[in-house]
């Protein structure tokens, strides 16, 4: 599959890839995420006022109505540069359970803050046994008067320690594991009793254990209906898996032309290692994982944009089978660059690492894999 996009899609793509050409190359990239912060609050705005941040959402909203193919287009190329800033956690994350769940004033209060590259968001669903479940949530929120109390820990929040607000799941009614009894809830990062962890994590991103002990939180900042928050997060996975292979399928493109470049430039035994015939085969193996990657990333956001019915089992195989293609490509670039393809200097070992922590991100490729099958 190759689609065919329309002039404001390829002006989209042309223009964030004048920018990150100019301005993100993987030097600087390497700078920002040495600094104190991790990111480049002067990239995100610029992004903003490219249109990114707006682009995914409905005209309705306040958006530029470029739903999944926007975001397709964004993340590809935040892929291809291992972009750092948090628009997968605040636009695609965040933005889309604001947009999807909340009520027209939250839409209405919460959302230009986001477009207009105001405000970060992180999503806290995990916990530290809950695996990839949304349903398996001991954090509770109990109703005391005109606020919600939560309590509980979340784990591996990425984005946590940048964000100004947080959607924190917490179980309202029910018992462990029941999937009827989950709530959304908006809470201020720097709420009383909200205590954060952060660490960085293996691509360089920071992320937080979070530890909430008796949070309050108005009862207004409520996000959807009380006890639905497991269907608002599977709607927000399928999202989510769109947006992350088409990340994974940007990195592997990359590493997939620096593998080429590479062969045609070292020499071993006096002769450029890609006259060598079994090395060939397996770059066009890796090829052939490239292309399937981005049929299938295409075919899911386009079935995503059409609100297709079998999205979600579509999304799964989509996880796994591009899961597989982006491991298997990034374990050949670093294996055919030898040692220095894990070096800090060489990019193909960054690419290798957010291919890494893509593939766990919403459930791994045997996760999904297993899931598809359930499905059929």
């Amino acid at each position: 599959m190759d689609i065919q996009l329309t002039e404001e899609q390829e002006l989209l793509r042309s223009s964030i890839q004048r920018f990150l050409r100019e301005q993100y190359d993987f030097d600087e990239r390497r700078k920002i995420v040495a600094s104190d912060e991790g990111w480049s609050r002067r990239h995100w705005k610029s992004f903003s006022e490219l249109g990114l941040c707006a682009a995914p959402f409905k005209e309705s909203s306040g958006g530029l109505g470029g739903g999944s193919i926007a975001t397709m287009i964004v993340m590809q190329e935040f892929g291809r540069n291992l972009v750092i800033e948090p628009y997968f956690e605040t636009v695609v994350l965040a933005g889309g359970l604001i947009e999807d769940v909340g009520s027209a004033e939250q839409r209405e209060a919460l959302l230009p803050n986001i477009m207009e590259g105001d405000a970060i968001w992180a999503v806290a669903w995990a916990e530290g046994r809950s695996r990839y479940d949304f349903n398996n949530v001991t954090t509770t929120a109990r109703r005391e008067g005109d606020n919600f109390v939560l309590s509980g820990t979340k784990a591996a929040v990425v984005g946590a320690p940048w964000a100004d607000k947080l959607i924190v799941s917490a179980r309202t009614s029910g018992e462990a594991r029941d999937r009827f009894g989950v709530s959304l809830f908006v809470v201020d990062r720097h709420s009383a009793n909200l205590h954060l962890q952060g660490f960085k994590t293996v691509d360089g991103r920071r992320a937080a254990e979070l530890t909430l002990m008796n949070v309050e939180v108005p009862a207004s900042q409520l996000l959807g209906l009380e006890g639905w928050g497991v269907t608002a997060l599977e709607a927000c996975r399928d999202r989510a898996i769109g947006a992350l292979c088409a990340e994974a399928v940007g990195a592997m493109s990359v590493l997939n032309s620096a593998t080429l470049e590479h062969s045609k430039t070292r020499k071993q035994f006096g002769v450029a290692l890609g006259t060598f015939q079994v090395l060939q085969h397996r770059m066009v193996d890796m090829f052939i994982a490239l292309e399937e990657a981005l049929s299938l990333t295409q075919h899911l956001n386009l079935s995503l944009a059409a609100q297709e019915p079998n999205g979600s089992k579509l999304a799964s195989g989509a996880k796994s089978k591009v899961g597989y293609a982006a491991r298997f490509v990034a374990e050949q670039a670093v294996q055919l660059h030898g040692g220095m393809g894990m070096s800090d200097e060489l990019n193909v070992g960054h690419y290798f690492k957010r291919i890494s922590s893509i593939n766990v991100q919403f459930g791994d490729p045997t996760y999904h894999l297993m899931r598809y099958a359930q499905q059929s």
